[in-house]
This record gives C-alpha cells, structure tokens and sequence, in this order.
C-alpha cells in the first residue's frame, strides 16, 4: 500500500477511536447507573434514594468523597465484634474482596447497593439493636427507637462519614462502660479467663488447702482480691468474697456457701453473654431518658431516681412474681401523679382468678373488699349470688378502701399504661428482707415509699415531707399531679455497671436474658478471646 493511503487509514481509524471513546465512557456509565436501578428496586428506600440521584453512586468512584466513605464504613465494620455484632455479618476483609473483583461497570453497580444495604443494616443493628424485643420475650413491651433508614443514608451523605458512624452507638456512659468491660474480658479471656472453678460446694473462713488456693485465685482473677500468696481462708480472702457477694446482689456474710459458690463457678463465658445483651439492650433504649427519671431494674429488684445520670435516691421493691402471667412487663412510660391514701381497684384477672372461687365457697370470703356493682355502688355481700356466675359472667367489681391495710398501703405513683402496672406501698415489708423478691402480681412494690414521694415532690414543694404528712393525715384518697412528669423505665439488666466502671452481676430471674442471648448466638453473635 502507498504510504499517503496508510497515513491516510491510520489517521481514518484514530477519527473512529477519538469519536468512540465518549460513546464507550457513556455505555459504562448507563451499565453502571442500570445495575444500580436493578439491584436498588427491591428495596423501596435505596430506590427512591438512587432515583433521586439520577442513581449516581456514593461509595464506588474515584473521588476522595467516595474513598473517605468507604474506608469509613469498612473501619465501622471491623470493628462491629466490639459492639457485640456478629462479625460473620460485617466481614470486612471479605467486602475489601468482592469490591477489587468488581471490575466492570455492571459489577460496580451491584456493590454499590450493597455497600449500601449493608450500611444501612449496620447502622440499625449498632443503633437500635439486632433483635425485635417482643419477638424473642413476649412481655418486652419496649418501643424500639428505630430512624427513618431513608433519612439515615441521606444524613450519612451530608456528613463526615467516619464521625457519623462514630455516633450511631448509644452514646449512655453506660454502654461505654459495658464495651470497655467487654473488651477487657475478651483479653483476659484469651489468658484464661477465671482459671479453674473451685472444687468445692462450699467453705467458710479458717479452711485451708487446694480448694482455698482455687478460690483465692478466681477471686484474683475477678478483682476482687489483691494478690496474696495465703493457702487460708483468711481475713483477706473472707474481705473478697464479700466485695464478690456485694457484685452480685448476695447476702455480704462473707462466707462462701452453696449460692455464693455456685455463682462464683460461673464461667467468664457466661457472664460475658451477659455483657453482650445488656448491650443489645442499652441500644434497645437508645433516646433521652430525661435528666430525671426513675429506673427500675428487675433483676436488682430496686427502684432509682436518676438526676443528670446521678442516682439521687434508691430503695428496695418487690417485683411480679415467677409465675408467667405475674410477671412484671418491661417498658418506658411517664410518671404522671401519685394517689395518697389510695383504694385498690382490684384488676378483673384476680376478681374472677382468685376472689370469685372463694366467694362461691363462702360469701362472707375476702371480708376486707367491697363488692361494687358497675356504678362502684357497694353491694351487700348477701345480694351476690357468686355461684350463679362463671369468670367471664361475673358482673361485679372489687374494691379496697384507704387503710394501713390496702394491699397499695398508703400511696401509689402512677404512670396510666395499658398493662396497668405502677409503684406502690405495701403493708407486706417482711419481703423486703429477703435476697429474692419476686411475690406481687406485677406491680412495683417500694420498701421506702414516703422517702421516695419526698424525692420527687421536692422539686415542687418547699417542705415535701409535710405536705406529703398533711395529705395522709386526713385519711382521704388525694391526688397530687406531678408539676413535671417524671419518665420511667423499667428495665432487666442481669449485667450492669456501678459509676466507678465496676461489673456487677444479678440472676435471670425470668430466663429472659438466656433466651436473649439465644437469640443473638443464631444471629452470628459469638463470645471472641482477644490477644492483647
């Protein structure tokens, strides 16, 4: 060929090359925007959010936007197991993986909806927990604080990736003290944790031998005990079974008896289950508790007031007891107003559970409670025919007038929720003395109830002690509104922290936790030991 005609051809087909490249540039950025249209229709969020987008991508380009995201969300996922996530679910190395192996458009396209999916599973598993409550522990009546997740991914585009991710955690120091606590044990768990359990079934100070130097051991490795070289069971070691018994909630004797020692036995394993749903708890909660509130935790059996996360005021309670229908609800409701000298209203579950069978034995029975009729007039006893009535005919009432002697004793505070639960007095303060108290039909019972009206009227009246006496003098039902309501939560917490940082421990007393923890182990979640 003469040289002019290929000069000519070549420079023909470097026209056709220079013209092609815009139509090639634009055919990768139609597959991508396609793949991302298609992977993002299943979801009807990410759709709306891509459309909006003229379905551009956020975290697979070029630029340092989409780097800075990226890098972001993959650090949040490596570090997803400290949060007690399933690291099965947010492998980063294995998503770094399928991003450099996704080389065509269309490849690109489809990782990034899933980055996206997975950015927004994550934010909603590390914010506002794994589980649904009420799925895995019926009477967990808590409302989930979920977010919008359209919202959250439009959030996450306007800000600094890496502080936005930082903040989807509960920021309560008391999730901050339970992931520090979490992650010392993961250390000292790959260390051996406990060490040996003790073999024994119980020991009390002066005895000596192998058993002692097991348990002197496993108190060390608790932070309970300095380190000692003592083969006795000394004062030293007496001194940290009482600092372990006060950890746990136990009768402080120390003396290691056969409850003592059972829970000493527990493996660092378990507790750290504990760890791990206290956490998916705290995220269960994660909103403003108010800067006073009151807290009842039901495995402690106490009822707290919280003031600026200071506790103000504590005092023992009595919780429903173990049998399934008494058991006391979890959830969050607002205190409102608390009754002096209160009637008992008895619920209708106890009227034709308890009350009707022994009125059909003997209609003189419950002498201690009216009968009223549908207008609470006071019917006579001798006008009530129970036998001629089944539980769900039973047409009346049952009511117990202001006395010493009213099974709410001398006032109740009220939070009106549909589970008709509340706080209260009681005439029964023997309970109050005992390790496990577990006996009401699901109300809060409160051992110091006047010092806990003095509390909270404090912030409304000048003498609260008076004016609370001058009201129960009179002997008459009074009603005294709360000026600023006060939120309440009761909660279960089987692990939780003191101030100082310190773990503290308490029984499953409903088996709540365990089912909790089932529930999280057949999501991926899983206890990890960790090298220093």
């Amino acid at each position: 060929m003469p040289l002019v005609s290929r000069a000519a051809a070549v420079a023909g087909v470097l026209v056709v090359l220079l013209f092609s490249l815009p139509t090639l540039a634009q055919a990768q950025v139609t597959a991508f925007r396609q793949a991302v249209a298609e992977s993002a229709a299943r979801d009807a969020d990410l759709a709306a959010f891509y459309r909006a987008r003229d379905f551009q991508g956020i975290w697979t380009g070029s630029d340092n936007a989409a780097k800075q995201r990226r890098n972001a969300l993959l650090a949040a996922l490596a570090n997803a197991p400290a949060h007690g996530l399933p690291a099965s679910t947010y492998d980063a190395d294995q998503l770094m993986a399928e991003l450099r192996a996704a080389q065509e458009p269309a490849q690109q396209g489809q990782m990034e909806v899933r980055l996206s999916q997975i950015f927004l599973k994550y934010a909603r598993d590390v914010q506002t927990g794994i589980l649904t409550p009420a799925n895995v522990v019926p009477l967990i009546k808590r409302e989930v604080p979920l977010r919008s997740r359209a919202g959250t991914i439009d959030a996450f585009v306007r800000s600094n990736p890496a502080a936005f991710l930082r903040s989807l955690p509960p920021s309560s120091p008391e999730y901050a003290r339970l992931m520090t606590e979490k992650l010392r044990m993961e250390r000292q768990l790959a260390q051996g944790g406990y060490g040996p359990s003790v073999p024994a079934g119980s020991l009390a100070p002066g005895a000596s031998g192998a058993a002692v130097v097991a348990l002197r051991d496993r108190l060390i490795a608790m932070g309970h005990l300095e380190r000692t070289a003592t083969q006795t069971y000394d004062s030293s070691i007496q001194a940290g079974v009482q600092r372990f018994q006060q950890a746990m909630g136990l009768a402080v004797d120390g003396v290691t008896g056969e409850g003592t020692m059972s829970q000493i036995n527990v493996s660092m394993e378990r507790r750290m289950q504990s760890v791990i749903v206290a956490m998916e708890r705290e995220r269960w909660i994660n909103r403003p508790r108010g800067a006073r509130h009151i807290w009842v935790n039901l495995t402690d059996f106490t009822a707290a007031i919280i003031d600026n996360d200071r506790t103000t005021f504590s005092t023992r309670s009595v919780i429903g007891a173990q049998d399934m229908d008494r058991r006391t609800p979890e959830f969050s409701d607002v205190m409102e107003f608390m009754v002096i000298n209160p009637s008992w209203y008895v619920p209708r579950s106890i009227v034709v559970g308890e009350y009707l069978p022994q009125l059909q034995r003997n209609a003189n029975a419950v002498s201690h409670l009216d009968v009223t009729d549908r207008s609470g007039r006071v019917v006579p006893r001798g006008a009530v025919n129970a036998s001629a009535y089944t539980e769900r005919s039973f047409p009346y009432s049952m009511r117990q007038g202001p006395s010493p002697r009213n099974a709410l004793g001398l006032v109740k505070f009220m939070f009106p929720n549909q589970y008709n639960i509340y706080l209260h007095d009681t005439p029964a303060k023997n309970l109050f003395s005992r390790s496990v108290r577990a006996f009401s039909h699901g109300c809060i019972r409160l051992n110091d109830p006047f010092d806990f009206a003095y509390a909270l009227l404090a912030k409304q009246e000048s003498d609260p002690e008076g004016f609370f006496q001058a009201r129960l003098a009179t002997g008459a039902e009074s009603r005294v509104n709360l000026n600023e309501p006060v939120p309440v939560h009761i909660v279960y917490r089987t692990a939780f922290t003191h101030v100082t940082g310190k773990l503290q421990f308490r029984n499953d007393i409903y088996g709540r936790d365990a089912k909790i923890w089932d529930a999280l182990a057949r999501e991926g979640v899983a206890i990890r030991a960790v090298q220093g």
